[in-house]
């Protein structure tokens, strides 16, 4: 999760909503991509860190099923993004802040809820939360005084 914090302040400084992924190889524990939002910068809407992160993967691996793959992410992804991360039939999702305005896993259309779903990896909220919350906060309080 630090590194997806790290990542996320990244894209904070670039004027991205801070919000960084990070996909792990899980036996073998290592990083398999990892990367902040890239919205604004590729003008795409998209551009989420977790679809990035999928989408590295997914290439790097030439398979659409992730299945020994765990996912770490500053912010409880959107609907557009849990649905992908089911897709990608991703095993375990662990994220920091929750979402009560946008979110599409414990909040809104709770994707994975639903009984059409078709893959509901393990979910863990909450995970250094203080420190996804407080990257969220400074940064729409720059962007306020602006």
């Amino acid at each position: 999760m630090r590194t997806a914090l790290k990542e996320a302040e990244t894209a904070g400084q670039a004027g991205e909503i801070p919000v960084g992924a990070v996909l792990v190889h899980v036996p073998s524990g290592s990083i398999a991509a990892s990367a902040g939002n890239l919205c604004e910068k590729d003008n795409d809407p998209t551009n989420h860190a977790e679809m990035l992160v999928i989408r590295k993967v997914c290439k790097d691996t030439g398979r659409q099923r992730l299945t020994d793959y765990d996912l770490y992410v500053t912010l409880e992804p959107c609907p557009m993004c849990a649905a992908a991360i089911s897709h990608a039939r991703i095993r375990r999702l662990y994220f920091g802040a929750y979402d009560p305005k946008s979110g599409g896993v414990d909040h809104g259309p709770r994707i994975y809820q639903h009984r059409t779903c078709h893959h509901r990896p393990e979910v863990y909220g909450g995970i250094m939360e203080s420190e996804s919350v407080s990257l969220l906060k400074m940064f729409f309080a720059d962007l306020r005084a602006r």
